[in-house]
């Protein structure tokens, strides 16, 4: 069985003051050759890796806190802790240390800290040698104390030499019965002078004296003491409100006292490091490192307690989930999860992992599924809170359960729908709720934090479980707003969640390219969210066109078909017509969206702009887009003028030749069969009386020409005279007429190089040629011919 006394956390203190966990494991204390010394060894308790060895330095200040922490610092600004499981284990190896520095195991520091420069060593010699000595604690001596305490906070050796005076000579709980004499005859001054002697106390950052001051018998005299700022004309009433305002409210009573007291003693110092101390500024910001740290410790214990004592989570739980639980109590129990997820924050990954498995297997999924539909403000609230903690850390644990869900549960319980509808329904003017509901939705839609398997499809099952179930919640009042021609309501309270609807379906657009595709081509959604561009809030319009354009980014044809046909450019060029030239961000955001379109060279866009909206927009002159989208759209028709052009030069074959050619480029080059073999490898059955020969252009014109009336023999189901007669038209056409070289080049081998690779779009060549028919001549003497 595992010895748990050695069982410890290893935690370091990183650049921001914070304590990282760098693992658990076991603690032992041996004789290492390679160090020269004896060391501290923490292997890790899951692979028995080395975490730390640490020789034990005979100079080094080792610090024993709370019992079951060892704190001490290892060079320059690295400081070192081991959280202890069990008190027998710290004392253990605490008599260890003191064994080998030589010193009594009852002491709590085995050294004085020393951490000045060297010229401040120099400085202070003498005092590094001379201990504090404190004025008699006496009323009529609190100024002197006062300027003693302030003026040793300016070096760290007179603070350790201070701290070791006010320990030893027990002087905090002198001067608290100090506090009570001047309370009882209303000694203003000398109250003034002990907010000053303790909030000095408190920058010393000692834990030893923190341990002093906030046993349960003294807390409240300190807080006292710090009420009294001569700042302020009247006296704070911190103790008033810690002790009859702050209730603490168990929603299951605790047994455990050492977890009450925990509890207890956390809340009074995180209201003393909060609210009661002054802020502090640049310069004393560090100085409260050690309060900070005790907060952070207190915490990781209080969630460990709790989550050793199995009966409590469950009744607990137990106790959420009862539909006989008063609204009230069921209240304080989200509160207390609320609290207990925020303590958790403290704890590293695998600990929080942990953690968070322990409350699903408890049912903290279905618990929320109630209390997010409580119609109360405060719980409604806290479990948000709770949900976010979840699904910022693991997301996939919501989208598992809610997969499971799919086949026996109706689909208004939900938890997904759940989360929908307490969106849609948040009643708070600002939408706080609404807002971080969103984001949770963000989160688990979130393809990148999805995880895929051999097994596994996480991303695939939960968007298809999504589209089919939660969409249409998702998209209802969005559908419902816009059924007219105009938002049917304009209220703030209305645009707003409509706002984040918009935001949340435009993050789809960009992320789920199948699944949102079909259901904006289904739904017809597009139509229905650019009716908002009638909204008279700016923001809104600004979201709609935003979701459009995000639709336009992705240079999908199904949409850009869809645009066309549905004529959804007009509710833009409306708003662009109405915004009337201002000079701002609706008007910036049209035209870029515009510019986009030309540069992206979308041209079944660009011609539906331009054919439909074109005299419209040809007189806007601030800037150029729409010029030079009717400029691009001009080089289009003229090549596509050009292409017809040559095509119909050709004769009678134009019927057969391009649309045979088209095919044959569209088919896939792995499918080759016996007609292709024909067109490339065919050299046969050229006329005798064909004067071809000595005009190698003419030539291949004829071969290809001949290839593809076999072709058409095969393909088409006519007369062998019919089929050939174009094939011998054409051919007897061109052999009669004599074509020059120069007639034959233009011609003939244009036809073929626009069917077989220009027929269905324009080349990269003709975009960049402008349209030029000499230009397109020039490219076209160019280019490789059939053979």
């Amino acid at each position: 069985m595992t010895d748990t006394r050695r069982r410890v956390k290893l935690y370091a203190l990183n650049a921001d003051r914070q304590w990282d966990d760098r693992g658990t494991g076991h603690v032992s204390s041996c004789y290492v050759e390679r160090l020269k010394g004896t060391s501290l060894l923490v292997r890790a308790e899951s692979d028995g890796t080395l975490l730390l060895e640490s020789k034990i330095q005979p100079d080094t200040a080792y610090q024993k806190q709370q019992d079951t922490l060892i704190v001490w610092s290892e060079g320059d600004n690295f400081d070192l802790a081991l959280s202890f499981q069990e008190k027998a284990g710290c004392d253990e190896i605490w008599e260890k240390i003191c064994q080998v520095q030589g010193k009594d195991p009852s002491v709590e520091i085995t050294q004085d800290i020393v951490e000045e420069s060297e010229d401040e060593r120099f400085d202070e010699m003498s005092d590094s040698v001379q201990p504090v000595e404190l004025p008699a604690c006496e009323m009529g001596r609190l100024e002197d104390i006062s300027v003693l305490v302030n003026s040793c906070l300016v070096s760290t050796a007179r603070k350790d030499k201070l701290a070791a005076a006010l320990e030893t000579q027990h002087y905090i709980k002198k001067l608290l019965n100090l506090f009570h004499m001047c309370e009882d005859i209303e000694n203003i001054e000398g109250l003034h002078h002990l907010y000053e002697i303790f909030k000095s106390i408190f920058l010393l950052n000692k834990n030893t004296l923190f341990d002093t001051m906030f046993a349960d018998d003294t807390i409240f005299d300190v807080v006292g003491c710090l009420e009294y700022d001569p700042s302020l004309p009247q006296p704070k009433k911190h103790r008033e409100y810690l002790r009859e305002l702050a209730k603490f409210r168990e929603a299951i009573p605790i047994k455990n006292k050492d977890l009450l007291a925990k509890i207890h003693q956390t809340y009074r110092v995180q209201y003393i490091q909060d609210i009661v101390l002054p802020t502090p500024t640049v310069f004393e910001d560090n100085l409260l490192s050690t309060l900070s740290s005790f907060i952070f410790f207190n915490k990781v214990e209080i969630v460990k307690l709790i989550e050793e004592d199995d009966k409590f989570l469950t009744d607990l739980f137990k106790l959420l989930m009862d539909d006989k639980t008063p609204d009230v109590k069921r209240r304080d129990l989200v509160l207390f999860l609320k609290e207990f997820c925020n303590f958790s924050q403290n704890l590293q990954p695998q600990d929080k992992d942990a953690f968070y498995k322990t409350l699903v297997s408890l049912g903290i999924l279905p618990a929320l599924e109630i209390t997010l539909s409580i119609d109360d403000q405060k719980t409604k609230t806290a479990s948000i809170d709770i949900l976010t903690y979840i699904v910022e850390f693991s997301p996939s644990v919501v989208r598992d359960y809610t997969l499971q869900q799919a086949n026996n549960t109706e689909e208004e319980q939900m938890l997904l729908n759940i989360v929908i509808e307490q969106m849609l329904r948040d009643r708070d003017p600002e939408l706080g709720g609404a807002v971080q509901l969103m984001g949770v939705l963000r989160i688990l839609l979130d393809p990148e934090s999805m995880l895929a398997s051999v097994n596994k499809s996480e991303k695939a099952d939960f968007l298809n479980f999504f589209y089919k179930h939660s969409i249409q919640t998702l998209i209802a009042p969005l559908l419902e707003n816009t059924t007219g021609e105009k938002p049917l309501k304009e209220d703030y309270h209305t645009v707003q969640l409509l706002g984040l609807v918009l935001e949340l379906l435009s993050f789809c657009v960009e992320h789920h390219t199948y699944h949102i595709k079909t259901c904006i081509l289904n739904k017809d959604l597009l139509r229905r969210i650019l009716v908002l561009m009638r909204s008279t809030h700016t923001f809104l319009v600004l979201g709609a066109l935003r979701f459009m354009r995000k639709i336009i980014a992705l240079k999908d044809e199904y949409y850009n078909r869809y645009i066309i046909k549905g004529n959804l450019f007009a509710p833009v060029i409306d708003a662009f017509l109405r915004n009337n030239g201002r000079y701002n961000l609706l008007d910036s955001a049209i035209l870029e969206l515009f510019e986009f379109i030309k540069l992206e060279d979308i041209k079944s866009l660009c011609s539906h702009v331009v054919e439909n909206y074109g005299k419209i927009l040809e007189d806007v002159e601030y800037v150029q887009t729409f010029k030079a989208l009717k400029t691009r759209y001009d080089q289009h028709q003229d090549k596509l003028k050009e292409r017809d052009r040559v095509s119909g030069s050709v004769g009678v074959g134009e019927a057969v030749v391009p649309s045979l050619l088209r095919s044959r480029y569209r088919r896939d080059a792995r499918q080759a069969d016996d007609e292709e073999e024909m067109w490339f490898n065919d050299d046969d059955e050229l006329e005798d009386d064909a004067p071809l020969d000595a005009q190698p252009h003419a030539h291949h014109a004829h071969h290809a020409l001949d290839a593809i009336g076999k072709i058409v023999e095969k393909k088409v189901c006519s007369s062998t005279e019919n089929v050939n007669g174009p094939s011998r038209v054409l051919l007897s056409t061109t052999t009669a007429s004599k074509p020059t070289h120069t007639d034959v080049q233009v011609s003939t081998p244009r036809l073929l190089n626009k069917g077989l690779v220009d027929y269905d779009g324009d080349s990269d060549e003709e975009e960049e040629g402008g349209g030029s028919s000499a230009a397109a001549d020039e490219r076209d003497a160019k280019r490789p011919r059939l053979a």
